[in-house]
């Protein structure tokens, strides 16, 4: 391995890091509505759990409604049980062959707890970033051990580790003043 494999590595791996977060953070609710809550609800299909996405047709009705239309209607009830199961604390209603989900405005207390939620998974982005920083740093200090690379080498790579680090570190930042901008919306 070379410090260039090592240090793209690093970069892909930061990278999932980021897409993990950004995952994670479209789950945190906020006071509108948006089709990615749901992306985690799964439904019993055929004895399976399937995600909900995969046996209905996910859609916005307003500002404040999710609308979910089974793709077979004898799934109707199960999904709306699923969706009510869920930790999302939603309470979906079916009318017809459709499910509506009405999103519930926030209390300024829930919005702050929110808050917190967020910069709790992004703070275990970081470490995730920090993580793979050391262990570059260690490939590449295993390298010039086993006379590899040399010391410059070492110290070069160091650096552009570190830069690669702050980069990441600077997203993960960026991405939490926006969510907690949007949770704190009203």
């Amino acid at each position: 391995m070379t410090i260039a494999d090592i240090k793209k590595n690093a970069q892909d791996r930061m990278a999932k890091s980021i897409e993990t977060l950004r995952a994670d953070l479209a789950k945190v609710r906020t006071g509108r509505a948006h089709t990615g809550i749901l992306d985690h609800v799964m439904v019993e299909y055929y004895g399976s759990p399937t995600a909900l996405s995969q046996v209905a047709n996910v859609t916005l009705i307003d500002a404040r409604t999710i609308g979910v239309q089974p793709y077979e209607k004898k799934m109707l009830t199960t999904i709306e049980k699923a969706i009510r199961d869920s930790d999302l604390g939603l309470n979906p209603s079916s009318q017809g062959e459709q499910i509506r989900v009405p999103t519930p405005m926030l209390s300024e207390e829930r919005r702050k707890e929110m808050v917190k939620l967020v910069k709790n998974e992004a703070e275990d982005a970081k470490i995730a970033i920090r993580n793979i920083r050391r262990d570059a740093n260690e490939q590449v200090k295993k390298l010039v051990k086993d006379k590899l690379a040399s010391e410059d080498d070492e110290r070069r790579s160091t650096d552009e580790i570190q830069k690669l680090t702050d980069k990441f570190v600077a997203e993960v930042d960026k991405m939490v003043v926006d969510k907690e901008k949007e949770v704190l919306t009203v």
